[in-house]
Protein backbone atom coordinates (compact mmCIF):
# COMPACT_ATOMS: atom_id res chain seq x y z
CA UNK A 1 0.00 0.00 0.00
CA UNK A 2 2.51 2.25 0.87
CA UNK A 3 4.34 2.07 -2.37
CA UNK A 4 1.00 3.09 -4.12
CA UNK A 5 -0.52 6.03 -2.48
CA UNK A 6 1.59 9.10 -1.27
CA UNK A 7 2.89 9.07 1.93
CA UNK A 8 2.86 11.89 4.44
CA UNK A 9 6.68 13.36 4.46
CA UNK A 10 8.70 14.10 7.35
CA UNK A 11 12.22 15.13 7.93
CA UNK A 12 14.58 12.77 9.45
CA UNK A 13 16.72 14.68 12.08
CA UNK A 14 18.68 12.16 13.48
CA UNK A 15 19.15 8.24 14.02
CA UNK A 16 19.47 6.55 17.14
CA UNK A 17 19.82 2.75 18.02
CA UNK A 18 16.57 1.22 17.18
CA UNK A 19 14.48 4.49 16.74
CA UNK A 20 14.58 8.26 14.93
CA UNK A 21 13.88 11.53 15.61
CA UNK A 22 11.71 12.82 12.98
CA UNK A 23 10.32 16.83 11.90
CA UNK A 24 6.59 16.55 10.90
CA UNK A 25 5.70 19.48 9.20
CA UNK A 26 1.44 20.41 9.27
CA UNK A 27 -0.86 18.24 7.27
CA UNK A 28 -4.39 18.40 6.28
CA UNK A 29 -6.16 15.25 8.31
CA UNK A 30 -9.45 13.81 8.77
CA UNK A 31 -10.65 12.59 11.68
CA UNK A 32 -13.30 10.66 14.22
CA UNK A 33 -13.78 8.84 17.58
CA UNK A 34 -16.77 7.43 16.01
CA UNK A 35 -17.08 3.27 16.57
CA UNK A 36 -17.29 3.16 12.71
CA UNK A 37 -14.16 5.06 12.34
CA UNK A 38 -12.42 3.60 9.22
CA UNK A 39 -16.24 3.55 7.86
CA UNK A 40 -16.78 7.36 8.65
CA UNK A 41 -12.90 8.16 7.16
CA UNK A 42 -13.38 5.82 3.81
CA UNK A 43 -16.80 7.83 3.21
CA UNK A 44 -14.95 11.43 3.45
CA UNK A 45 -12.40 10.33 1.21
CA UNK A 46 -15.38 8.34 -1.73
CA UNK A 47 -17.21 12.04 -1.79
CA UNK A 48 -19.19 12.52 0.99
CA UNK A 49 -18.07 16.05 1.48
CA UNK A 50 -19.53 19.06 0.91
CA UNK A 51 -17.51 19.16 -2.61
CA UNK A 52 -18.87 15.69 -3.29
CA UNK A 53 -14.99 14.79 -4.43
CA UNK A 54 -13.56 11.48 -4.38
CA UNK A 55 -9.55 12.31 -2.32
CA UNK A 56 -7.09 10.18 -3.28
CA UNK A 57 -6.32 7.49 -0.37
CA UNK A 58 -3.06 8.32 1.38
CA UNK A 59 -0.31 6.53 3.99
CA UNK A 60 -0.43 6.12 6.88
CA UNK A 61 -3.56 5.55 8.96
CA UNK A 62 -3.53 7.16 12.42
CA UNK A 63 -5.00 5.67 15.23
CA UNK A 64 -4.58 7.16 18.91
CA UNK A 65 -6.64 7.49 22.10
CA UNK A 66 -7.28 11.24 22.81
CA UNK A 67 -9.13 12.61 25.83
CA UNK A 68 -10.10 8.76 26.52
CA UNK A 69 -11.56 8.61 23.15
CA UNK A 70 -9.88 6.04 20.75
CA UNK A 71 -9.30 8.25 17.53
CA UNK A 72 -8.82 7.72 13.52
CA UNK A 73 -7.47 9.94 11.21
CA UNK A 74 -6.22 9.64 7.61
CA UNK A 75 -3.67 12.24 6.30
CA UNK A 76 -5.02 14.12 3.39
CA UNK A 77 -3.13 14.55 0.18
CA UNK A 78 -0.29 17.40 0.08
CA UNK A 79 -2.60 19.34 -2.13
CA UNK A 80 -5.46 20.25 0.35
CA UNK A 81 -5.26 23.04 2.72
CA UNK A 82 -6.74 24.94 5.39
CA UNK A 83 -8.39 26.78 2.40
CA UNK A 84 -9.39 24.19 -0.08
CA UNK A 85 -10.01 20.73 1.90
CA UNK A 86 -13.93 20.38 2.14
CA UNK A 87 -15.95 19.94 4.80
CA UNK A 88 -17.39 16.29 6.04
CA UNK A 89 -20.71 16.08 5.72
CA UNK A 90 -20.65 13.42 8.30
CA UNK A 91 -21.05 14.78 12.03
CA UNK A 92 -18.37 12.16 13.23
CA UNK A 93 -15.89 13.56 10.88
CA UNK A 94 -13.42 16.86 11.74
CA UNK A 95 -11.29 18.08 9.32
CA UNK A 96 -7.85 19.05 11.01
CA UNK A 97 -4.45 20.90 10.16
CA UNK A 98 -2.19 18.72 12.70
CA UNK A 99 0.67 20.91 14.44
CA UNK A 100 4.37 20.55 12.62
CA UNK A 101 6.42 18.56 15.63
CA UNK A 102 9.25 16.35 16.85
CA UNK A 103 8.60 12.30 17.11
CA UNK A 104 10.68 9.65 18.28
CA UNK A 105 9.74 6.63 16.13
CA UNK A 106 10.02 3.09 15.88
CA UNK A 107 9.33 0.73 12.79
CA UNK A 108 7.69 -2.79 12.85
CA UNK A 109 5.97 -5.70 10.92
CA UNK A 110 3.88 -7.85 10.44
CA UNK A 111 -0.19 -7.34 12.16
CA UNK A 112 -0.07 -5.07 14.83
CA UNK A 113 -1.42 -5.93 17.87
CA UNK A 114 -1.90 -5.65 21.57
CA UNK A 115 1.53 -7.17 22.38
CA UNK A 116 2.92 -5.77 19.63
CA UNK A 117 2.04 -2.18 20.23
CA UNK A 118 3.16 -2.64 24.25
CA UNK A 119 6.48 -4.04 23.22
CA UNK A 120 7.04 -1.16 20.36
CA UNK A 121 6.13 1.69 23.13
CA UNK A 122 8.26 -0.55 26.03
CA UNK A 123 11.39 0.33 22.85
CA UNK A 124 10.63 3.65 22.10
CA UNK A 125 10.38 5.01 26.14
CA UNK A 126 13.97 3.64 26.52
CA UNK A 127 15.03 4.95 23.54
CA UNK A 128 13.79 8.40 24.80
CA UNK A 129 15.10 7.99 28.14
CA UNK A 130 18.61 6.43 27.36
CA UNK A 131 18.75 9.65 25.05
CA UNK A 132 17.09 12.24 27.46
CA UNK A 133 14.23 12.76 25.56
CA UNK A 134 11.15 14.50 27.10
CA UNK A 135 8.02 12.90 25.80
CA UNK A 136 5.59 15.25 25.47
CA UNK A 137 2.61 13.60 23.82
CA UNK A 138 0.31 10.52 23.84
CA UNK A 139 1.20 7.34 21.32
CA UNK A 140 0.28 7.48 17.70
CA UNK A 141 -0.04 4.27 15.94
CA UNK A 142 0.49 4.49 11.72
CA UNK A 143 -0.14 1.91 9.77
CA UNK A 144 0.61 1.90 5.77
CA UNK A 145 -0.92 -1.18 4.53
CA UNK A 146 -4.07 -2.62 3.49
CA UNK A 147 -5.53 -5.20 6.19
CA UNK A 148 -5.75 -7.78 3.28
CA UNK A 149 -1.89 -7.16 2.55
CA UNK A 150 -0.42 -10.07 3.87
CA UNK A 151 3.80 -9.54 3.72
CA UNK A 152 5.88 -6.72 4.19
CA UNK A 153 3.44 -5.03 6.27
CA UNK A 154 4.76 -1.90 8.04
CA UNK A 155 3.42 0.16 11.37
CA UNK A 156 4.86 2.40 13.60
CA UNK A 157 4.87 4.14 16.97
CA UNK A 158 5.32 8.26 17.27
CA UNK A 159 6.06 9.53 19.96
CA UNK A 160 5.64 13.51 20.08
CA UNK A 161 9.09 14.56 22.39
CA UNK A 162 10.31 18.20 22.89
CA UNK A 163 12.72 19.73 20.08
CA UNK A 164 16.16 18.60 20.14
CA UNK A 165 18.86 20.94 21.25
Amino acid sequence: MAQKYETQSYDLVQTLDGGEIRFYPPVMKIITADENSFRQLFGFISGNNTANKKIAMTTPVYRATEDGKKTMAFVLPKKFTTKNTPQPNAQAVDVIESPSGYFLAYTYSGYSSSTKEKEALLVLQKIAAENKLNIIGAPKWLFYNSPYQFWRRKNELLLEIEAPK
